[in-house]
């Protein structure tokens, strides 16, 4: 007799852990269905090279929600974040550099040698994302009001509305600010030096295939200053063990619960009997049946690979196909021999324990954006470099170091009929390049790399166009409208679909919350459905 599961999960990744862990706990029998041979979709850890080690995907934290680390007891088994000691370095087209973090003295003292000005506006801009980052905070683990729920949809309205009436006015226009200008002109309003803007203009264009002039790039900075590390808000960190060491933890949690966890077993398509998804089919043929069927893939490669549009709504179909994916990402890992040394702070320090960017001003960050639009890679990419061995020995052999290099502006796909299989190496030379021209030696100090193309991001991560964020964060995909208006409350459109992936409230990031949410919506649908059941 075939087992129907009480949920099975499309997806290993951290959110579909997080999802049966909330399940699991609540005694519902799970299967989750995973086609890579490891376990944690984009937050994973891997050997790219004979004795070195890193975070191949997502590659630092600071999202991952407080009460999922608590709830699952994280900490318990393992896990173990290090924060930065200063957030951001960024050298300076002039042979300078700015440092950003290390606490409020530290940064106010540095932006001083570019602005008195700007140090003087740095508390009281901090104040002003503090608040809006607060608010995010609290709405982050709540479900969004879902359009055409009628009363319901209209009482979450005003419940979740209810913090922003207790604003003052300035900070409800700032609000506003945040959600709907771009990231220049945000910043433009409250600092005067280039490097300074630069500095947190980068937060903006991060997984953001746009220009920092763009509306609505002032929220995406916005998105990435909500988390926190070891309770300190706004800080970013290096999980010891690299990022797969947050999902091999939870899938050790969430299997001792009886989750039953299937490896190298991808899913072709989700089975509907009329209007409800009861199952899926396996690319070997094999059915998986289930009363839930939860997607932690992004909304594009369900909808649009994973379900025959004849099993969807007419207007479903045709507005899904408008869903905006391509975060213009390039993504790669490199094996040091030694560390990059800088010719504007020669020696080592604390800015190999930080991100080093290569973005000098919001000007070199626009050219970038324009590059990819109209030759598909920036001549000057924007690149983070992290280089978690420094704190971290376990990832690399002694005296030697791994980097990530997360890179933007990138086509998701290259114009004239050209191909990233093509390209992708060229790219990657490019990159390496644009590192060694503010530390040369770098590149005669890899050993070996790692590359991530747009299509590399896809082909192994399932992140359609290489999305990392699961879809655009632009206002029309975000909140009680990610991914769509109707279905923002983690509820698909047929019955017993779920979603649990980023393509949900609150969208990209290592956070959990998408996990956490649609567990939630899960449980309250069979609750209410078992009372029904009762009352008849």
């Amino acid at each position: 007799m075939t087992q129907i599961y009480d949920a099975v999960i499309i997806g290993g990744g951290h959110n579909g852990l997080v999802c049966a862990f909330y399940l699991a706990r609540a005694g519902y029998s799970v299967r989750i269905l995973e086609r890579r041979a490891v376990v944690g979709g984009a937050v994973v850890t891997e050997e790219f090279h004979p004795g070195f080690r890193n975070s191949t995907a997502s590659y630092t934290v600071s999202l991952l929600n407080p009460k999922v680390i608590a709830d699952m007891a994280l900490a318990d088994h393992g896990y173990r974040v290090i924060e930065r000691p200063i957030s951001n370095f960024l050298p300076q087209p002039d042979g300078g550099y700015l440092k950003l973090g290390g606490g409020l003295a530290a940064t106010q003292a540095e932006f001083a040698r570019f602005s008195a000005k700007d140090a003087a506006a740095l508390p009281a801009y901090y104040a002003t994302l503090e608040v809006v980052a607060d608010l995010l905070r609290d709405m982050v683990l709540q479900t969004p009001p879902n359009v055409g729920d009628g009363p319901a949809m209209v009482v979450a309205a005003l419940k979740q509305g209810r913090r922003f009436t207790h604003l003052s006015l300035d900070q409800q226009r700032d609000v506003l600010d945040l959600f709907t200008k771009s990231a220049r002109n945000f910043l433009d309003s409250w600092f005067e030096s280039d490097a300074v803007k630069a500095a947190f203009g980068f937060d903006a264009v991060v997984g953001n295939y746009a220009s920092p002039d763009a509306p609505g790039s002032a929220y995406v900075l916005l998105h990435h200053v909500f988390g926190q590390v070891n309770g300190k808000k706004g800080a970013w960190g290096h999980c010891v063990g690299g990022m797969g060491s947050i999902t091999q933890i939870m899938a050790r949690i969430v299997t001792a619960l009886g989750v039953v966890l299937t490896l190298e077993t991808p899913v072709d398509r989700v089975l509907v009997d009329g209007d409800r998804a009861v199952g899926v089919v396996l690319e070997n043929g094999e059915e998986v049946m289930g009363k839930s069927i939860i997607a932690n893939v992004g909304p594009k490669l369900l909808y649009d690979r994973m379900i025959a549009p004849s099993d969807l709504p007419p207007d479903f179909v045709r507005r899904i196909r408008g869903y905006k994916t391509g975060s213009g990402t390039f993504r790669m890992n490199v094996a040091l021999s030694t560390l990059p040394d800088f010719t504007c702070l020669p020696g080592p320090g604390l800015h190999h324990q930080s991100g080093i960017i290569i973005a000098p001003t919001l000007d070199y960050m626009d050219r970038a954006f324009m590059d990819a639009k109209r030759d598909g890679w920036s001549r000057r990419p924007i690149v983070e470099m992290l280089i978690p061995s420094t704190i971290d020995d376990s990832l690399a052999p002694p005296g030697h170091h791994v980097a990530s290099l997360f890179c933007q502006q990138f086509a998701p796909h290259l114009p004239n009929g050209r191909h990233w299989e093509d390209e992708r190496e060229a790219a990657a030379d490019h990159i390496i390049a644009t590192v060694d021209a503010h530390a040369p030696g770098f590149a005669r100090s890899i050993i070996a790399r790692q590359i991530h193309s747009p299509l590399d991001l896809e082909r192994t991560f399932g992140l359609i166009d290489g999305d990392i964020m699961h879809g655009h964060l632009s206002l029309d995909q975000m909140w009680a409208a990610r991914p769509m208006l109707g279905h923002g409350a983690y509820r698909g459109p047929l019955k017993g679909l779920y979603m649990c992936g980023a393509g949900t409230h609150p969208g990209g990031g290592v956070t959990g919350a998408p996990g956490h949410n649609a567990a939630r919506a899960v449980l309250n649908d069979h609750a209410i459905w078992g009372r029904l059941r009762g009352r008849g």
